[in-house]
């Protein structure tokens, strides 16, 4: 496994991320203990969940699950670099969602007491919440750290604008500010890099990629049910059916699956710290422990990026 810098932070993150969305909801807990065992045993030090996970158990159920899994072997925490999340509705109490400072506190705590530990390493604001002003975020945030409950804040879902404006007022403040923004990017939705990763790049913000393979579709062919083999899934496939087709040709000629390239060409572009990857089985997990080896070259990144042209930079790509 490789490591990188979190952003301009002194903290040392491996390029896959395990995404934890699937533990629960699709994964059993037996089983998602095992892709939890063979990841650490992988090298994998990055585990990201959010308070909301849980799918039909209801919230919470995968940070409950992860706690249960760190309580079986308590050097497991010090081991892994943890992140949660914070916004979205944990209740119908009309303030149990949302970045006020009252929520960000409640949140947190309960975060902690799922997940079973002290401090939670990396606390991300899961979408910009335009209701509640900077200053109130920065007062919830700097009073977690300085009770020891969070060491580091990121962002998810953030807008250019409000990753620049968010670090400012931290500035202000002198404070470190945001070091991360989890962003939806992939060869298919490129729009990430218009805004969202220059001001990432400006301000020493490390880029962590959520869907890097599009739902699947960047996968290869579906094989078996799930969410690949769902309606909108297959529109979505056959609407880009000769990008795919080209796109798995060159992997076959790469001795590559599809799913692997997209995730090295990913870890190749300016700004990304990690890449989540999100398995389902062990299996899946085990296919793609080989990614941060994988060297594309430039005649190859070049021949990926005519199939996948990105929209370019920003505000060229929309005006002279």
């Amino acid at each position: 496994m490789k490591y990188r810098q979190l952003g301009r932070s002194a903290l040392k993150v491996s390029e896959l991320c395990l995404g934890t969305m699937n533990f629960g909801p699709r994964t059993s807990e037996q089983d998602s203990f095992a892709i939890l065992n063979a990841a650490l045993d992988a090298g994998i030090n990055f585990v990201d969940t959010a308070d909301q996970y849980g799918g039909q158990l209801g919230v919470g159920t995968t940070e409950s699950l992860l706690g249960r899994w760190l309580a079986e072997d308590r050097s497991r925490r010090d081991r892994i670099v943890l992140a949660t999340k914070a916004y979205e509705p944990m209740s119908d109490d009309i303030n149990d969602r949302g970045l006020s400072a009252r929520h960000i506190q409640k949140a947190c705590d309960a975060s902690l007491q799922r997940l079973g530990v002290d401090h939670i390493d990396l606390y991300q604001m899961h979408h910009i919440d335009r209701s509640a002003p900077v200053e109130e975020i920065w007062q919830a945030m700097d009073t977690l750290i300085a009770q020891g409950k969070i060491t580091y804040v990121g962002s998810s879902n953030f807008p250019g604008w409000a990753i620049a404006r968010t670090n400012e007022k931290a500035i202000a403040r002198h404070r470190l500010g945001l070091v991360s923004e989890q962003s939806l990017y992939n060869l298919i939705e490129r729009r990430a890099e218009l805004e969202v990763i220059p001001a990432c790049r400006a301000y020493g913000v490390g880029v962590i990629t959520w869907s890097p393979l599009a739902g699947g579709l960047l996968a290869g062919p579906p094989e078996g049910g799930g969410r690949r083999r769902s309606e909108s899934a297959l529109q979505s496939a056959a609407a880009l059916a000769p990008q795919l087709a080209r796109f798995s040709e060159l992997c076959e000629r790469l001795g590559e699956p599809p799913g692997a390239v997209a995730l090295a060409w990913l870890l190749r572009q300016p700004g990304v710290t990690a890449t989540i990857i999100g398995p389902a089985s062990l299996t899946q997990l085990t296919s793609v422990l080989h990614v941060p080896e994988v060297c594309l070259d430039e005649e190859t990144v070049a021949a990926i990026e005519e199939i996948f042209p990105g929209c370019g930079p920003a505000p060229e790509a929309y005006a002279w």
